[in-house]
């Protein structure tokens, strides 16, 4: 995927260099909560993840998940791309952020560059989001961003069933 710049925030490929951040995100509570335990304990298996499965997916795929950050300073605060999973026919878009960002629309202002970057690849005239049913931030986002509920998955989880929101992206 493309690096997208907003008038607050850069979103760049994900590299291993990130391992520390990611480690940190994918560690915290709300991540563990609402998107699940990607079982990174340390850099080096944050490594392992940033190679084994966003740079791969990107690589096979042509898309992935891209590091949010803040222009000044350069500061990583969150996660947010689209995913290509095999099991879902359209593309999903994912973010997840860091607490202390919570609230002040930087998820928002990523998820609205990253539609926008979908609206111009032919491949893609309809996006999913996938959040949990008590994930009161992530509906109110989707809500925001023009989502609507289609339909409770179950294929996705053992464990917990999944809402799964659409947005067109035709004209």
């Amino acid at each position: 995927m493309q690096a997208v710049e907003t008038a607050r925030l850069r979103l760049r490929m994900i590299t291993p260099q990130d391992a520390a951040f990611i480690q940190r995100l994918y560690g915290s509570e709300d991540f563990l909560r609402y998107i699940g335990d990607k079982e990174i304990s340390d850099v080096v298996k944050a490594v392992e993840y940033i190679e084994n499965n966003i740079l791969k997916m990107h690589q096979e795929k042509g898309v992935c998940l891209l590091v949010v950050e803040i222009k000044d300073p350069s500061t990583p605060i969150g996660v947010c791309g689209l995913i290509k999973r095999d099991n879902l026919e359209s593309h999903d878009i994912g973010y997840g952020f860091v607490p202390e960002v919570y609230g002040q629309g930087f998820a928002l202002e990523a998820a609205q560059a990253i539609i926008e970057q979908a609206k111009h690849n032919a491949d893609i005239d309809h996006l999913v989001a996938i959040t949990t049913s008590d994930n009161i931030r992530s509906i109110a986002l989707l809500t925001k961003l023009g989502f609507v509920f289609e339909r409770v998955e179950d294929v996705l989880s053992e464990s917990v069933n999944l809402n799964l929101y659409g947005l067109s992206l035709s004209n």
